[in-house]
């Protein structure tokens, strides 16, 4: 993942920039790898046929929460939200959801997104991070949280409705930072 620059969302991410940053509207996006993995219909509970316009508003949400990309030769890989999980005296606990383009799958992605946004969550002075749905068919996100410290708080049985294999669970899972 040497080649790989995880940074700030800036507004040209969303549909991706050409080389030498210019943009067209051709390049890869955070709204392509939002698209892709929300239309799957495996990982995350949105209408796999959100709008454009739903993407935004569920991703793109105002301050205190951040959006991260990770880059590659001008293309969106893989992103990431954080910001608290909850309001006003629930607020020392953050809450973050991840994004990885089948295209980057298997590169070290998602745990670099991972370690990044932990160390980012601390910086801004969460005491802890919690994941409220990971679905208990995504195997590799499960893993690789575990691997980073999270442990299963909770399961939701049947929670959610997989495209692939219909009623599963989805567990909420937590650490300390």
């Amino acid at each position: 993942m040497n080649s790989v620059e995880i940074r700030r969302f800036v507004d040209t991410d969303w549909h991706g920039r050409e080389r030498g940053g210019e943009h067209d509207g051709g390049g890869h996006g955070v709204w392509d790898v939002w698209h892709e993995v929300v239309s799957a219909g495996e990982s995350y509970d949105n209408d796999p046929e959100s709008t454009e316009q739903d993407a935004r508003a569920h991703w793109l949400l105002p301050p205190p929460f951040e959006v991260w990309v990770a880059v590659e030769d001008g293309e969106v890989l893989g992103t990431y939200k954080v910001g608290p999980n909850k309001g006003r005296l629930g607020d020392h606990v953050a809450n973050a959801s991840f994004m990885v383009s089948t295209r980057a799958r298997g590169r070290g992605l998602g745990r670099a997104l991972g370690e990044h946004c932990l160390g980012r969550a601390r910086e801004l002075g969460y005491a802890a991070m919690q994941f409220n749905a990971v679905v208990s068919t995504n195997t590799v996100a499960l893993r690789l949280w575990r691997s980073l410290g999270f442990f299963i708080v909770g399961t939701i049985p049947d929670g959610f409705r997989s495209t692939k294999h219909g009623l599963v669970d989805f567990h909420i899972m937590y650490r300390q930072l």
